[in-house]
């Protein structure tokens, strides 16, 4: 018999997870709508946010504050570094191409972070007040979680307030309904492409910091399977729709949260099974996602 309050703190647990999945499903989302590309670089970029916020926490004369900052920034524009050298170049080639560049970037982060930092494993640690625990009404949750929540939802705003008032994030959703339209327009395509990489890696970073913080350890292939959900929850939204990123990536989060909380612990080891069965049954019902649009439709 579930009691109430176990159902209220498996919700709690699900807004946290699915909070950390919209940060990732964004980014992807973003550059899908723009190129057409599935970015599977992106999970490694969160991987690389999370290595240099550990690094910084290690320096303990770092403000908490800065060691989320610093990896905003600094991976915002490693992002936009790997566009410009892997995928520019290759603007306007079949997408089948951009796809394997962007699995080549991929390895190569990974398999430079296992030369470099090794594969084992890091403790990642948070001064002990950011993981107290607090309980209301029996309900259990820790400052990080509050933390998370607020600051997911908070740069979530933002961005949705850039993309939709800003001169350049206009730009972004006039390239995302033609790209061929818009440069003819007069609008700077590298601009907004570069932009939308900045923010994009950005976002991955700050979901890297709070996942590391989340489950304490960081390792150079820690952004695979956070990234390949992040796809799931980008394609169950609509992929190339900001609000479906952020909608899938919560549903994805409940769903996930729920499968395990709410069957028998047998079923618990097939809990990314049922993430792409979900993926599957959704896209038999919505082909294009929930709030996705066909290409009909956009054009």
């Amino acid at each position: 018999m579930f009691t109430p309050t176990y159902v209220v703190q498996q919700i709690i647990n699900g807004v946290n997870l699915g909070s950390m999945y919209a940060l990732i499903a964004i980014g992807l989302t973003i550059v899908y709508g723009l190129l057409r590309l599935i970015n599977f670089a992106h999970g490694d970029l969160m991987m690389l946010g999370a290595y240099l916020g550990l690094l910084l926490l290690s320096a303990t004369f770092t403000p908490l504050l800065l060691t989320l900052l610093i990896p905003m920034l600094v991976i915002g524009f490693v992002g936009v570094l790997v566009e410009r050298v892997a995928y520019r170049p290759l603007r306007g080639a079949p997408e089948v191409t951009m796809l394997i560049t962007s699995l080549a970037v991929s390895s190569i982060i990974e398999n430079t972070m296992v030369m470099t930092v090794t594969a084992q494993p890091r403790a990642f640690t948070l001064p002990s007040g950011v993981n107290q625990l607090h309980t209301i009404a029996g309900v259990s949750f820790s400052t990080l979680d509050v933390v998370t929540v607020v600051l997911s939802v908070t740069l979530m705003t933002a961005l949705t307030l850039y993309i939709r008032m800003s001169r350049t994030g206009i730009a972004m959703r006039a390239a995302a309904e033609n790209l061929r339209a818009a440069r003819l327009m007069g609008i700077d395509i590298n601009r907004v492409v570069m932009v939308a990489f900045l923010l994009g890696s950005a976002l991955a970073a700050v979901a890297g910091w709070l996942w590391a913080a989340k489950y304490s350890t960081v390792e150079p292939f820690m952004g695979f399977l956070p990234g390949l959900k992040a796809f799931v929850a980008a394609v169950i939204g609509g992929i190339g729709v900001i609000p479906g990123a952020v909608l899938g990536g919560y549903l994805l989060g409940f769903a996930e949260i729920f499968f395990v909380g709410f069957l028998p612990p047998a079923f618990s080891g097939y809990r990314d099974a049922f993430v792409f069965t979900l993926l599957l049954i959704i896209l038999l019902i919505r082909p294009n996602g929930i709030l996705g649009v066909s290409t009909d439709e956009r054009a």
